[in-house]
């Protein structure tokens, strides 16, 4: 950066700011990226109360709706049919709370000075959702690794793919977020925002039962919430992995319709990937705005 000498008698100095390049915004973008991680990893506190409330919902609720399910489903622990949902339940809250950074940086001041820096806006938000998106993997790696607890067998292809799939939510769940906190002024209001978001999206998604057979009405619900079509392909991905009989795959892992016809799996996962494009689209735009 340069600067030109005052004129005399006027206290403006000219700035001459380098030219932006892809390089000068990618490094943008790895700089915000590297801040979220270093956030995180300083803090042990939030990642193991981060892991809790998933371990619960596997091991305590699972363990104690076994017996009134007789023991588990069409032969299947039931501990088994909820780990997918869990999963979900681990990047969702890891994910949405990662753009809580984003209100904290706003009473600070922080957030400020990130805007005036001579990048793009894109840049601050694609580098806070790749940020919230890769702690919130990690967060799902590590639950991932009590899949063998669960009754999910350590299969390559199996883990590899829901690893690939928790990275896609993560990110669609971040840019949800950021999209939240762009215009929240304080914190109370964003955890409330969240609450509002989190439980609703969770509970509809079928995390916690199986889609065949429900009410009209909670079917719609089902068909409208994004999330279902990320708890869908990973519990399918799992029952691919399963020995299990085609009654209890069709009770326990029927899929999603629409009026009938089976939504593929490879559709279902581009409604995601298109919500965490359309999603990151109206942070960029929310930003712009911000001051």
């Amino acid at each position: 950066m340069t600067t030109t000498p005052a004129v005399a008698g006027s206290d403006v100095v000219a700035v001459r700011l380098p030219p932006r390049s892809l390089g000068h915004e990618l490094r943008a973008v790895k700089i915000v990226w590297q801040r979220e991680l270093i956030r995180f990893f300083r803090d042990r506190l939030r990642i193991v109360t981060s892991l809790l409330q998933p371990v619960l919902f596997l091991f305590v609720l699972g363990t104690g709706l076994a017996p009134v399910v007789g023991g588990g489903v069409g032969g299947i622990d039931f501990r088994t049919f909820l780990f997918p949902g869990v999963l979900s339940m681990a990047v969702l809250f890891t994910a949405l709370f990662s753009a809580a950074s984003i209100v904290w940086d706003r009473e600070f001041g922080f957030l400020r000075e990130m805007l005036v820096a001579p990048v793009g806006r894109g840049a601050i938000v694609l580098g806070k959702c790749l940020g919230g998106a890769t702690v919130a993997t990690f967060q799902g790696l590590i639950l991932l690794a009590l899949a063998g607890v669960a009754g999910v067998p350590y299969d390559p292809g199996l883990m590899l793919s829901l690893a690939g799939q928790l990275l896609l939510l993560s990110f669609t769940l971040t840019a949800v977020g950021v999209v939240a906190a762009a215009r929240i002024r304080t914190i109370q209001a964003f955890m409330g925002l969240s609450q509002l978001i989190l439980m609703p999206m969770f509970f509809l998604s079928g995390a916690l039962f199986p889609l065949s057979n429900l009410p009209g009405w909670l079917q719609v619900l089902t068909r409208i919430n994004p999330l279902t079509y990320a708890v869908d392909p990973m519990r399918s991905a799992v029952f691919d992995h399963l020995d299990v009989g085609t009654a209890a795959r069709e009770a326990m892992n029927p899929g999603v319709t629409w009026w009938g016809w089976q939504v593929p799996i490879p559709l279902e996962l581009t409604l995601v990937a298109l919500m965490a494009v359309g999603m990151l689209a109206v942070a960029v735009v929310q930003f712009r705005r911000a001051e």
